[in-house]
């Protein structure tokens, strides 16, 4: 036990210096976007006295390493400063946004994940039969798709010839959570498609490796049912991999939905990024690129945890 609580300090301090070069790499790219903020925000028609006082009001006239600290302090503590567009808390703009992006990739992870495994047990079951074949052509199909091309394909059938969901993803707080669903089917069914495509074929791969084994082999000449021994052997000893690839996929869905809301104009952190680099509207820029490294850093963290406590051999070999 005192192994595993070490590994796992490990790790989590291996993500915090990853989340701190992020954050250095965020700063200083936006520190070397071409043209002065000042007077981006103020106009042309801005005096040089204006943009100076300006210019002190953000801080712009003080170095960079002690922006960044500032930055980087008052971001630990939940202060991410004010939004240049609106002079709204960036916090406040992000809070909501990041709870709809949220929303929508823990419903497509709902669908996705017993999906995925479902089928891939399926077709392990079903190994290099007409079934198999189909079921891979199909992922294989949906994984060399970009996310926008099975996205205007969906709208196009089920929203422009069927009429039956909104091709716009509009939802507001005081919307119901059936209403709020029925808004996201199509963005949901968008990213299902892709993520359950790479859970899948990794489930199968996992399945049929395990498959291999001795002890699956003596479980067949007992006689006991192929289904069986895939759902109560093979398949519980293929779980590191197997949850290696969820808990990526889920890291995907939470910081790689910026495509897909952008085409369903969806009100999710990643639409409120890119509105916001089109406005130079840096503080919110930078905040929201820290949140979506801090979620992709602690889901790879958590897959990295579960792998090792779900393999014995993954925490002997790191002792």
């Amino acid at each position: 036990m005192k192994n595993v609580l070490m590994l796992i300090l490990k790790r989590s301090g291996a993500s915090l210096v990853t989340l701190f070069i992020i954050s250095l790499i965020i700063f200083i790219g936006v520190e070397m976007l071409p043209g002065d903020v000042a007077e981006t925000v103020l106009g042309q028609g801005a005096t040089p006295e204006t943009v100076a006082a300006f210019r002190k009001e953000l801080k712009l006239d003080l170095p960079p390493h002690t922006r960044y600290v500032a930055w980087l302090k008052g971001f630990v503590h939940g202060d991410f400063g004010k939004s240049l567009a609106n002079g709204r808390p960036v916090a406040q703009l992000i809070g909501w946004r990041l709870g709809n992006t949220l929303f929508l990739a823990m419903s497509t992870a709902v669908v996705a994940v017993p999906l995925a495994i479902l089928l891939g047990m399926l077709a392990a079951f079903f190994r290099d039969t007409f079934f198999d074949k189909l079921i891979s052509t199909i992922t294989l199909s949906f994984i060399s798709f970009p996310e926008f091309f099975i996205a205007y394909i969906l709208i196009s059938i089920l929203s422009v010839h069927l009429n039956l969901f909104p091709s716009l993803s509009i939802i507001q707080e005081n919307m119901t959570l059936g209403s709020k669903i029925y808004a996201i089917i199509l963005p949901s069914l968008t990213l299902t498609c892709v993520v359950t495509a790479h859970m899948m074929r990794q489930t199968r791969a996992a399945i049929i490796n395990v498959l291999a084994s001795a002890y699956i082999e003596m479980a067949e000449i007992k006689g006991i049912k192929r289904m069986r021994i895939i759902a109560l052997h093979a398949f519980p000893n293929s779980l590191s991999p197997v949850i290696n690839v969820i808990a990526v996929n889920l890291a995907y869905l939470v910081v790689g939905v910026v495509i897909v809301e952008v085409v369903f104009v969806y009100p999710g952190l990643g639409q409120l990024l890119v509105d916001s680099v089109a406005k130079r509207d840096l503080p919110v820029v930078q905040a929201s690129g820290l949140m979506f490294s801090v979620a992709y850093i602690f889901l790879n963290l958590l897959a990295d945890i579960l792998s090792m406590l779900s393999n014995p051999k993954l925490r002997q070999s790191q002792v």
